[in-house]
């Protein structure tokens, strides 16, 4: 498969440099990855509902700030972006409580991603997604990783499996699983309207 932007040598090189102390690495790191960082996060905005006041550059921006106050651990290109899907998920779920808490009802809502997409009929705002994906954790973290991974930071099925250090097959599992489940939970609570039933 090909894949755009850095490749895993460059990131791995800079991550490493960046973990034994050397700020120039990291400041070198940033901008190889933001391509990739702001066509995921244009990507996650695009499924949006319109009328968001958070852009893409926004949400790149934060998420660099906030990864720069990271300690440095990751060790390849794939932690570095699953790390970057947990911090887009807080962003967008803070921004969201902020919506809401000004004006009621002014909470973000999502499509959901790929599969998830097409069981749904209505969407769910972003915080529902995210209440539901804290249950999910409790439940399996695994699973609720790989929802995050995909549809907080963009990564392809086969890239979360490695960035969760798991087979394929098991990623592929997993996804089928937490998509059902979440479908059950949020349609449970009156979250969305069902379309279509999950396959």
């Amino acid at each position: 498969m090909r894949r755009d932007g850095p490749s895993t040598g460059e990131v791995t090189r800079l991550l490493e440099a960046w973990r034994d102390g050397d700020e120039d690495a990291r400041d070198r790191l940033i901008p190889v990855v933001y391509a990739e960082l702001r066509r995921r996060a244009a990507s996650h905005m695009r499924r949006e509902r319109r009328g968001h006041t958070l852009s893409p550059t926004d949400l790149v921006h934060e998420t660099y700030l906030r990864l720069c106050d990271q300690n440095p651990a990751w060790v390849n290109r794939e932690q570095l972006f699953a790390v970057a899907s947990r911090l887009m998920r807080r962003i967008l779920v803070d921004h969201a409580r902020r919506r809401a808490a000004a004006k009621r009802g002014g909470a973000m809502r999502v499509t959901l991603v790929e599969g998830l997409a097409a069981v749904v009929g209505s969407e769910p705002d972003v915080l529902d997604l995210d209440a539901a994906l804290e249950e999910l954790t409790a439940l399996d973290e695994r699973q609720a990783r790989l929802v995050e991974l995909r549809f907080f930071g963009g990564l392809q099925i086969e890239e979360a499996a490695r960035a969760l250090d798991v087979s394929l097959a098991t990623a592929n599992r997993d996804w089928a699983m937490a998509k059902a489940w979440l479908y059950r939970r949020l349609k449970e609570q009156g979250r969305i309207v069902p379309r279509v039933k999950p396959r």
